[in-house]
């Protein structure tokens, strides 16, 4: 009696795992040059959408001039108007303050073009001089996301 209960319960348990095996997907990698491809197209035609809207004030003291897109990169072009302050004070005293600025800004406003591994580039030109004060580039490594 035993032994039969013992074989009933294992030919069911075999049977309950039949069918979820033949059901089971294999995830496979998604080819790298696919996906660069695929991010170029993105880049592309995201820059394109964004840029219809250009130029943009977004602030009293920038203006988002225009959006291109670079390979598997989004790189953005602000005009700063720095007032008095020359274009080396400026990139002396708020490089830093920027640069931390702007990298929490991308991680938190482009986190979905940031995991799709589409970078972000920051040009900030003086409207003054047209020179460029800073470029900050930002991965998704910057942001410390977690899987």
């Amino acid at each position: 009696m035993k032994k039969n209960i013992l074989l009933f319960t294992s030919v069911f348990l075999m049977i309950q795992t039949l069918p979820a095996q033949e059901n089971k997907v294999v995830a496979q990698e998604y080819p790298l040059t696919k996906m660069q491809q695929q991010n170029r197209t993105i880049v592309q035609m995201a820059s394109e959408e964004l840029s219809k809207s250009l130029p943009k004030k977004v602030d009293n003291y920038t203006t988002l001039l225009k959006i291109k897109g670079k390979e598997e990169t989004l790189v953005y072009l602000f005009e700063i108007n720095t007032g008095a302050k020359s274009d080396e004070a400026v990139q002396k005293e708020d490089r830093t303050r920027m640069q931390q600025a702007v990298t929490n800004g991308i991680c938190h406003t482009s986190k979905h073009f940031l995991d799709a591994h589409i970078n972000m580039t920051y040009i900030y030109r003086s409207a003054k001089s047209k020179k460029e004060l800073f470029r900050f580039n930002v991965k998704r490594e910057d942001c410390g996301f977690l899987d």
